[in-house]
């Protein structure tokens, strides 16, 4: 069993930064690719930007290229979302996901591809 548990969550105004983490514990022993995906009130949860475990593959949703750089550091089990440029679009709970791979430098993109989710933490962004 992996836990993983998302911080950095807070009301900011647009245009600002934030960064949020996520550390996992637990079974780590196993490679893991990490992703962060995101629920507004209302709405499905939804893709936002994906990390291969070596750390040199990442993808991200249309929404949030060019303004959030997703990272990892291994040696702190920890994967990071480094939001700027911050839209109230942004608003919603973000969650931190892994999912266990073979391949360095494979992400997964698909909610059903992780097999661990954190609890979520909010970020909201006001106008």
């Amino acid at each position: 069993q992996v836990l993983l548990v998302e911080s950095g969550g807070r009301l900011v105004q647009a245009g600002d930064s934030l960064r949020l983490s996520c550390a996992a514990s637990g079974r780590t022993s196993s490679s893991f690719a990490m992703g962060w995906f995101r629920q507004a009130p209302g709405k499905d949860r939804e893709f936002v930007a994906a990390i291969s475990w070596s750390g040199r593959s990442t993808y991200y949703a249309n929404s949030v290229k060019g303004r959030f750089t997703i990272s990892r550091d291994n040696a702190k089990i920890t994967v990071y979302l480094q939001m700027d440029s911050l839209k109230p679009e942004d608003t919603a709970v973000y969650y931190c996901a892994a999912g266990t791979t073979y391949y360095s430098n494979i992400y997964y993109v698909r909610p059903s591809e992780y097999n661990y989710w954190g609890q979520g933490t909010q970020v909201s962004v006001s106008s």
